[in-house]
């Protein structure tokens, strides 16, 4: 476990000072890049149009299985591999994997990305940006709701980039770590409600539910503390009040926990009705209560309140590494 906490600490602050470095992932494949092929390749074997639907929910069954199984042992062994390598320094090397799959710095990145092109550019350079990183149709976004999806997507993936990983590595080491990358990087490829993925994508999109209804909350918890460092301690309480009133509003079980905390603590109405390509997705506001009008400069606001997070998980990485190291 003392390794574990190293591994812990440094993989944080590895993820804080560099990132998702693009020249390393020029040259080598990222590892989310390698899952998402295990992915593509066990739904084209498992997901032809030909399938009933429950043959497809039964091969969407069978592929979240073998990814979870296959990412445990490929977390077994590279702790092995570690082990065999670097003897006592083999944290080093899980400290390396942990900071390649946060996603804190990289997120923070295309958020910050978004700011710029509106500014820059104006709607049609924010549409461009935000592009990469929401699923909804960016033609149909004014100024306005360009800047809302961004704070959502950096509410969000909070949760599913940043602290759902590190709590994972935290409780489970590697095994863990990569299983829910695994697990999360198949809900966002074939957990959608189409005719594709309906059936086939059910298993991965319950599973990642209940993966996720821990860090989510926490995420909402570490974002009440954050609003408390940046304003108040009342804040705080504010901001925890409304996640715990409106975060069943959300259709997702999850993403409401951290939309509707960031909601709260930057004073914003956010969610609403909004469009999937050909879905259209009738959602209430979180905090309606709150300024529906978003501006550029409440990004910049939303990107300070999850500095104030990434600050309080590197804190609690720092605690844990004292307390565990003789």
């Amino acid at each position: 476990m003392t390794e574990r906490f190293a591994a812990l600490l440094l993989g944080t602050v590895l993820d804080r000072l560099v990132g998702d470095p693009d020249w390393l992932w020029r040259r080598l494949p990222h590892p989310v890049a390698l899952i998402g092929a295990a992915i593509a390749f066990l739904e084209r074997r498992l997901n032809r149009p030909a399938l009933s639907p429950a043959r497809r929910r039964r091969g969407g069954i069978a592929a979240a299985a073998l990814l979870v199984l296959g990412s445990i042992a490929t977390g077994l062994l590279l702790q092995g591999l570690f082990d065999a390598l670097l003897g006592p320094l083999a944290f080093l090397g899980e400290a390396l994997v942990l900071g390649l799959l946060l996603a804190g710095n990289s997120l923070a990145q295309h958020v910050r990305a978004v700011r710029e092109a509106l500014e820059a550019e104006g709607p049609e350079g924010g549409r461009r940006a935000v592009a990469m990183i929401v699923g909804r149709d960016p033609d149909l976004l004014d100024a306005a709701g360009i800047c809302r999806a961004a704070i959502e997507s950096l509410a969000e993936n909070a949760s599913d980039g940043f602290v759902a990983p590190w709590l994972f590595f935290l409780a489970f080491g590697l095994p863990g770590l990569l299983a829910y990358k695994a697990v999360n990087t198949a809900d966002s490829m074939i957990g959608h409600l189409n005719e594709r993925y309906r059936d086939f994508g059910w298993a991965s999109a319950r599973l990642d539910d209940l993966l996720n209804l821990a860090p989510a909350r926490l995420t909402a918890a570490l974002f009440a503390l954050a609003a408390a460092r940046r304003s108040c301690w009342r804040a705080a309480a504010e901001t925890w009040r409304i996640a715990r009133r409106d975060a069943g509003l959300h259709r997702s079980p999850n993403a409401g926990w951290p939309e509707s905390a960031a909601a709260g603590a930057l004073g914003l109405a956010l969610g609403g009705p909004r469009r999937y390509g050909a879905l259209a997705v009738e959602a209430p506001k979180l905090h309606a209560e709150g300024r529906f009008e978003a501006t550029p400069a409440d990004i910049g606001a939303a990107l300070g309140l999850y500095a104030a997070l990434c600050d309080l998980v590197l804190g609690l990485s720092v605690l844990g590494a004292v307390l565990v190291l003789p």
